[in-house]
């Protein structure tokens, strides 16, 4: 992998865009990157690593503070990379999450976090994925790296190399448990774990399992569970298998018991079934005894009815023999009551004819008077309508008449207001034309209008905005001068520092032991310490105060810039003019505007006037059409009323005769022809019913000759209605049937009682006995039913605890293999390393970075030390397996890394850094590594092992490599050329610049 070009741009101490050709260095192989601190130097790495993974390694993946602080509100901010992976070249932008001012309206919003990859092919950039997480997935299969690798091998940021050389066991498993994937061995740690967990509680609840089971067969067992002498051991009571053993002589005892309560549960069966027998003959010979008494009885009842029901008997055949009579005499009766009904009928409807003043009652003279009624009836009903709707036809006569001189005046009224529209519509015409032309210029005035009110809005704002601006820049001033002051300072205490570390490193010198820079055991001519040393705590201190002085620089710097922007935003729209003539042209447009608005609204309501005149015109045309049409069609109708109303008046005239009415003569017809038919019908009606009631006597009278009655009177007393006919016949017959029945049941229960006495006999004694039987049935039965039960429950009780039992040592067996086995692999006894399966494999890939470290690390510190993995057991429990110890040539003896002096230590850490990266790089599919940074910690070293370690990262520039470094160490300045100089302007915002310094 090889990196081409990267863009910054509104990212870190970066406001404005800028580009690092990285292929420029290509020639020279190493290049550095240098600036003042806080400059920004560390900051062209974060943004290697935010274009590739989308976070960098300072800000802890939070993409919020990637933006740059002195980015305007419009301002973008993006990061772009341009790599070669293969043959292959590829190039990805990234935007973070950030707030933009808002197109429309005041305010800000949130944009997205956004990412593109696209690849050159034939001179295009051709797009490939877009989005963070597409993007993402797609870098993960091109470049081949984690995000934690590519820190570890490529990005060697800012004292984190030396974080893996003095790392613990723990951190140190940590890092390369990451960085070689090896958290599948600790899946396998935790499995192994929870299967040995899992057998424990397995096998602890199987034996929980068998105990409670044989807990319950001793409850259950009861009595029987004891021995003979009526104890139970505590050895017994405690081993599952010899409780299993007293549990089968219980069941032994209780199958013993049971088979002897099932035969005296049968016995008293037998005894129970006899005395049941003996008690329901005694009481069937009772039950016999009580029904002949019963029968005498209700035989002694029946005689007594004997004369009551020869009573009912007669009654009912002489009821039979009067129902022969029944028709006849009912005839009788109803000729009789008509008759008499016809004669009252008959008197009342002559009466009725006399009071009208007539004579003849004859039948022959009625149907003549019925039939002349008819034909008078006829005319008058035909002429009857006619009247009813003379009134009408006169009514809407008058109104017909009223409605034509209504509309007469309505079409002189619409024809005299018509006649003067001509004349008002060329009056509105004339004043329409002028209110028009007013207004005409009504928009421009209006948009003079507000843009003089925009000037004179902001040339009231101006004077203090431009006050406003001289405060900022002061401001600014004065916080330049401070963080110059600062940065001074800082470059005071530094140069002191340096100029002081002799005298330290001299009065920590002892007589005779070995010098920690030079490893000589004399000292003849130690530096002079310092009056006034400077301490870290000193440059500390101080480096916080440059820092704040900076950030009020870089606030009151946008101060300013705000400021300049808002006073030249005013004088941009005020122009040259003063708010005095802004004022008065003001005024004077809001004079015109409104004349001009004034005319607009009057020339709106002619226009409306004109309209209205138009259409009133329109709809009065359209109505005088309507009236002229209606008053034809009235003036039509009024001449068929005049017509219709007097052939009506005569016919009315002719049907009503000598009455005062149509109506009256209809009604005095209809009553003389009801009457004379109601005369004619009761005198017919009355002749016939009298020869009916002669007829039905004379029947009557030949049918009472043979009946045996006397009289009609005699044979009306004996009728009876059919209910009490039937209820007669039910009494007599249910009487004989009772009298028949109860002397053969009589018969019946003497013929079984011959022999035996009257006196009943006693059932209670055998009742008593059936008693007493069946509680001792009862009982035998339920004490078998117990026993037999607490047998079975016993029994299945036993199997169960019996294969339990039989399972826990299969359990068993296998619990101590799994057990074993998870204790060697997690790094217990007997694992005498305490070692686990992860340490293991992680400590062959820590043998291989050590031997790839070693390579480098001899030669920079003269074949001195060599790196050694220790696989020593850690102290108080600790993981082990994963140990770096220092082989220190001098003294033969292996040290811990923590011995290094500030040197000593960043050369094993470079060096083990390199070689870690090269093993992971294998590990990961043989990734070509072309470029690489280091970040600091080239301070620490003299200057013969600075020139060692730039040998060996001279080294690293063979075949093509590029490596970019970060330091401050002047010495590197003069040794390498080739250098990217970050730059912090004095309003704030850093700046890249790349070339070839000349080294003279």
């Amino acid at each position: 992998m090889r990196l081409h070009r990267l863009e910054l741009e509104g990212f870190g101490p970066f406001r404005d865009r800028q580009v690092v050709d990285f292929d420029a260095y290509e020639r020279d192989g190493i290049f550095l990157i240098t600036g003042r601190t806080g400059a920004g130097k560390s900051s062209v790495l974060d943004g290697v690593c935010f274009a590739l993974y989308g976070s960098a390694p300072r800000y802890e993946g939070t993409e919020k503070r990637l933006r740059s602080d002195h980015c305007a509100p419009d301002d973008p901010t993006t990061v772009s990379v341009e790599f070669t992976v293969g043959d292959r070249r590829w190039k990805v932008t990234r935007s973070p999450e950030y707030q933009r001012r808002k197109k429309r309206g005041d305010g800000f919003t949130t944009l997205a976090p956004d990412a593109h990859l696209d690849e050159l092919v034939d001179g295009e950039w051709i797009g490939r994925q877009r989005g963070p997480r597409n993007v993402a997935l797609e870098l993960d299969e091109i470049v081949g790296l984690s995000q934690q690798q590519f820190l570890q091998v490529i990005l060697l940021a800012q004292n984190r190399f030396a974080e893996f050389l003095l790392a613990k066991n723990d951190e140190r498993q940590r890092l390369l448990r990451t960085l070689f994937g090896t958290k599948t061995y600790e899946g396998y740690q935790d499995a192994l774990e929870q299967r040995r967990k899992d057998g424990e509680r397995s096998l602890s609840t199987a034996l929980e399992s068998a105990g409670v089971l044989l807990d319950e067969a001793e409850r259950v067992a009861g009595d029987s569970w004891r021995d003979d002498d009526g104890e139970a051991g505590e050895a017994a009571t405690a081993d599952p298998a010899a409780r299993s053993e007293r549990a089968a002589r219980a069941q032994a005892r209780l199958d013993y018991r049971v088979d002897a309560l099932s035969r005296e549960r049968d016995a008293a069966d037998a005894a129970h079934r006899a005395a049941e027998v003996a008690h329901a003959a005694h009481r069937e010979l009772r039950e016999r005894h009580e029904a002949r008494a019963r029968s005498r009885q209700a035989l002694a009842q029946l005689d007594a009815r004997a004369e009551e029901i020869a009573r009912s008997r007669r009654r009912r055949d002489r009821a039979s023999a009067a129902e022969a009579l029944r028709a006849p005499l009912d005839t009788v009766d109803v000729a009789r009551n008509r008759a008499e009904t016809a004669a009252v009928a008959w008197r009342r409807a002559e009466d009725e004819w006399g009071r009208l003043g007539e004579s003849a009652s004859a039948d022959a003279d009625l149907a003549a008077v019925i039939e002349q009624c008819t034909g008078e009836i006829a005319v008058a009903e035909r002429a009857l309508d006619d009247e009813t709707t003379l009134a009408d036809l006169e009514q809407r006569l008058g109104a017909v008449r009223d409605r034509v001189g209504e509309i007469d005046g309505l079409l002189v009224s619409i024809d005299a207001g018509r006649a003067e529209l001509p004349v008002r519509l060329a009056q509105l015409d004339a004043d329409l034309s002028a209110a028009t032309e007013a207004a005409g210029a009504r928009d421009a005035l209006a948009e003079r209008r507000a843009a003089l009110a925009v000037r004179v809005d902001a040339a009231s704002t101006l004077d203090r905005l431009e006050a406003a601006l001289r405060d900022a820049e002061a401001e600014h001033v004065d916080a330049l001068a401070r963080l110059e002051a600062a940065a001074g300072t800082v470059r005071t205490l530094l140069r002191r520092r340096l100029d002081g570390h002799a005298g330290e490193l001299a009065s920590s010198l002892v007589p005779g032991e070995p010098c920690a820079v030079c490893g000589s055991r004399e000292h003849p001519a130690p530096a002079a310490v310092p009056d006034d040393p400077v301490g870290d705590d000193d440059i500390a201190e101080a480096e916080q105060r440059q820092t704040v002085a900076s950030d009020e620089e870089r606030r009151a710097a946008a101060a300013a810039s705000d400021a300049r922007a808002a006073v030249a935003e005013v004088r941009g729209v005020v122009g040259d003019a003063t708010i005095a003539s802004l004022t008065d042209d003001l005024a004077r447009a809001d004079v015109d505007l409104g004349r001009a608005e004034a005319a607009d609204a009057q020339r709106r309501e002619l226009t409306h006037r004109r309209r209205a005149l138009l259409d009133a015109d329109a709809q009065a045309a359209s109505e005088r059409d309507l009236l002229a049409a209606d008053v034809a069609a009235q003036r039509q109708e009024l001449a068929l009323l005049e017509q219709t109303l007097a052939q009506t008046r005569e016919r009315v005239a002719l049907a009503r005769g000598d009455h005062d009415s149509v109506a009256a003569r209809l009604a005095a017809a209809r009553t003389r022809r009801a009457a004379a038919e109601a005369l004619r019908t009761a005198s017919r009606e009355h002749a016939s019913c009298l020869a009916a009631e002669a007829a039905a006597q004379s029947d009557l009278s030949s049918r009472l000759a043979d009946s045996g009655f006397d009289t009609a009177d005699d044979a009306r007393a004996a009728l009876l209605s059919a209910a009490e006919r039937r209820e007669l016949d039910a009494e007599v017959t249910d009487y004989e049937v009772s009298l028949r029945s109860e002397r053969d049941r009589l018969r019946e229960i003497e013929l079984e009682l011959a022999g035996v006495g009257d006196d009943p006999v006693d059932v209670d004694e055998t009742a008593d006995a059936v008693a007493r039987a069946r509680e001792r049935w009862s009982a035998a039965v339920d004490a078998a039913a117990a026993a037999s039960q607490r047998r079975e429950r016993l029994a299945d009780l036993r199997a169960r605890a019996e294969q339990t039992l039989a399972a826990t040592g299969e359990l068993a067996r296998e619990q101590a293999v799994i057990a074993r086995l998870a204790n060697t692999v997690a790094g217990r006894a007997p694992n005498t390393h305490r070692m686990s399966l992860e340490s293991f494999v992680l400590a062959a890939e820590l043998e291989e970075i050590v031997e790839a470290a070693n390579l480098r690390l001899t030669d920079m510190s003269s074949g001195r030390y060599a790196l050694r993995h220790s696989d020593a057991i850690a102290a108080r429990g600790a993981a082990s397996g994963l140990g770096l110890t220092v082989l220190d040539a001098h003294t033969g003896h292996a040290r811990p890394a923590q011995s290094l002096s500030g040197g000593e230590t960043f050369l094993a850490s470079l060096a083990l850094a390199l070689g870690l990266a090269e093993v992971v790089t294998a590990r990961a599919g043989g990734v070509r590594l072309d470029t690489l940074f280091i970040d600091e910690g080239f301070g620490s070293l003299d200057a013969d092992t600075l020139d060692l370690a730039m040998r060996t990262l001279d080294e690293l520039r063979q075949g093509g490599r590029t490596v970019g470094l970060i330091s401050h160490v002047a010495a590197m300045k003069e040794q390498i050329p080739a250098q990217l100089v970050v730059e912090a302007t004095p309003e704030g915002p850093s700046t890249l610049r790349q070339g070839v310094v000349s080294i003279t």
